[in-house]
């Protein structure tokens, strides 16, 4: 759809390179776009433009609980987190893109809601963003370690 942010950012071969992770038939996975709340904040986005799983063809339906466990599990692997929440409103882009945000227990900043504060302090300017720098190596990892086979 050309008024679909997430579409059009699947098209841009700029964010392509800065922040896809892997792209299959059905999903993308990619890091937050510049400004990132955390680093290894990333979002698992259908390909094709939907707006959540009730409108899901049958393979994204039979897809979607192994794409969700793969993708947290990177989460995890490379930030070290203990939890990996996953957030999907659907109302900033009417598009899926699930939000897998790492939780670390001893950071009380990213305890249930108020990883949400997290994103709504940084828009403000209270909090600064993930370092640019960080969130490119946090690519590069998970690249890294989807690209092992098993």
């Amino acid at each position: 759809m050309d008024t679909c942010a997430i579409c059009q950012l699947h098209l841009d071969p700029q964010a392509q390179e800065r922040y896809e992770i892997q792209r299959s038939e059905l999903w993308v996975l990619r890091h937050h776009p510049d400004p990132a709340p955390l680093p290894g904040w990333l979002l698992l986005d259908s390909l094709r433009h939907c707006s959540g799983p009730m409108d899901f063809t049958e393979a994204e339906a039979s897809g979607w609980g192994s794409a969700m466990r793969d993708a947290s599990d990177l989460v995890k692997q490379i930030t070290g987190c203990e939890r990996v929440y996953a957030i999907a409103f659907g109302e900033g882009a009417q598009h899926l893109h699930l939000h897998l945000i790492p939780r670390h227990l001893n950071d009380p900043a990213s305890k249930a809601w108020a990883v949400a504060d997290l994103y709504r302090a940084m828009d403000r300017g209270d909090r600064a963003a993930a370092d640019p720098d960080a969130v490119a190596a946090m690519v590069q990892r998970c690249r890294a370690l989807i690209s092992v086979p098993d």
